[in-house]
């Protein structure tokens, strides 16, 4: 089975984003997905680079293993969390090599105002596009107003972005397939 890393770039225990993943994740089952921790990634720097700290070995190990890259993520000041740009910038590495390099990805960004974190989107399209990672470009997929599209418990319960998300993860599936590597 495909297996997708699903990075979330909100750490907050109820957390939107990763609300808005696992929701994805139960309406998507031709595809395998697997939440990894960035939160516990240590911050880049070059300098360790000769010898990688462990973390960072993990995380490009688990995201080598994978056939394709989700990443949902809020808008924080229009752009991107910094704990998700960090994971970008560890798993990128060795420079031209890293394991991001030209894997299939999707973007899902998030936002309780109503724009659903389009400047998050589309800065983390410009990082995606140096890695030379095909993103999928349609539908994009702009979540706003997840304040109100979760129960107590975490279930969607907004049948428009039920639908969304179920088309949006079929499309996720083709997308993943035609840019395979082979």
């Amino acid at each position: 089975m495909t297996t997708v890393a699903v990075l979330v770039g909100s750490l907050r225990k109820e957390s939107f984003s990763r609300k808005v993943a696992k929701a994805l994740v139960s309406l998507t089952p031709g595809l395998k997905f697997e939440f990894l921790d960035i939160g516990s990634v240590s911050y880049f720097n070059q300098d360790l680079e000769a010898t990688p700290p462990a973390d960072w070995i993990a995380l490009r190990e688990r995201i080598a293993a994978a056939d394709a890259i989700l990443f949902v993520t809020a808008e924080y000041n229009r752009s991107v969390p910094g704990v998700l740009k960090n994971a970008i910038d560890v798993a990128s590495r060795p420079y031209g090599q890293g394991a991001l390099m030209g894997k299939p990805a999707a973007i899902v960004s998030t936002s309780i105002g109503a724009i659903g974190g389009f400047g998050a989107n589309h800065h983390l399209r410009q990082s995606l596009c140096f890695l030379n990672m095909p993103v999928l470009e349609q539908p994009e997929a702009y979540i706003g107003g997840t304040g109100s599209l979760f129960d107590d418990a975490g279930n969607l319960t907004n049948d428009g972005t039920r639908d969304f998300l179920v088309n949006f993860g079929k499309a996720l599936e083709r997308h993943i397939a035609h840019n395979a590597k082979r």
